[in-house]
């Protein structure tokens, strides 16, 4: 199964991203903490080498515990700030602020010694669709969020978020790239939700799950479908789940394609349990090493 999905709109927001680019001092990228590898898009690696980066590993209540904490040590390992949140519940917020924080001071030293004293640090949100940025702005502004207005050199339009500390925040849209080398990165993206579901044949993405938790996961995935039988085609244990969830077409036929929707819907929200689809050892050790942390 070969995924791909780029739509127009990703070409301009990535246009836009590279013109407001010179305003930035700080990139903050998130990943989803179930495929931080995946989920990192290759080309906004490129396009933000040189400034200031802090990832964050979101929804980590959706990853295994063990394995997200393996990906910070080895982002921190790489001289990466590198932190995991959960804007929903809060969870980490604040040390999210302390090491922004952290990241600021230098920055601000430096305008300071040119004599700009009231020049804000800017840092631009990026990440894939569906990666919780907007989750995360609204709980980093509050209540008191306030947008400046347009800047000097700004596309007219842009908003800035004014953040209580003297950080200005624009967010961008969710971004991919126009081709996955890998079709099992489109793959995963698919699994967690990435990818629009109506460009996705739904029960072959359900299917592909399906047998990538039977061989990643063995034991897990006996525990959650107890039923399946190794020695059968995966199809033919997918067609036993739909009958075992009483999804039956009259006649009684399987209705997989209700169970598709159901079973991907389920993987997402974590009914299943945790799950993390990489490990850091997979993580390409030649990216950028753009954020490097402060003494």
């Amino acid at each position: 199964m070969n995924i791909q999905w780029y739509p127009g709109h990703m070409t301009k927001a990535k246009r836009m991203m590279a013109e407001n680019l010179k305003l930035i001092d700080i990139v903050i990228e998130l990943v989803d903490a179930r495929a931080p590898l995946s989920s990192a898009n290759p080309d906004l690696r490129t396009l933000t080498n040189g400034k200031q980066h802090l990832i964050l590993l979101t929804k980590p209540d959706l990853a295994d515990a063990e394995a997200t904490e393996a990906w910070l040590e080895y982002l921190k390992s790489q001289n990466k700030f590198a932190l995991a949140v959960n804007a929903k519940t809060e969870t980490n917020m604040k040390k999210v602020q302390a090491m922004i924080d952290r990241i600021m001071q230098p920055i601000l030293e430096r305008y300071k010694k040119r004599g700009l004293i009231n020049k804000p640090v800017r840092a631009m949100i990026v990440g894939i669709p569906n990666v919780g940025k907007s989750t995360f702005i609204n709980k980093m502004a509050g209540k008191n969020m306030a947008k400046t207005g347009n800047k000097p050199g700004v596309t007219k339009g842009k908003q800035w978020i004014k953040l209580k500390n003297g950080l200005e925040l624009l967010d961008t849209p969710g971004v991919l790239w126009p081709k996955f080398e890998d079709p099992l990165v489109g793959r995963k993206l698919a699994y967690i939700g990435t990818i629009r579901e109506e460009v996705i044949d739904s029960y072959q993405l359900a299917l592909s799950l399906f047998e990538f938790l039977a061989e990643y996961f063995p034991a897990r995935f006996m525990e959650c479908f107890p039923f399946a039988d190794i020695n059968k085609e995966s199809s033919q244990n997918f067609e036993q789940l739909a009958k075992e969830r009483h999804f039956v077409k009259s006649g009684g036929e399987a209705d997989t394609e209700r169970l598709s929707h159901v079973f991907l819907e389920n993987f997402r929200n974590g009914k299943y349990g945790r799950f993390t689809l990489e490990k850091p050892e997979q993580f390409e050790t030649a990216e950028s090493t753009a954020g490097k942390p402060v003494n």
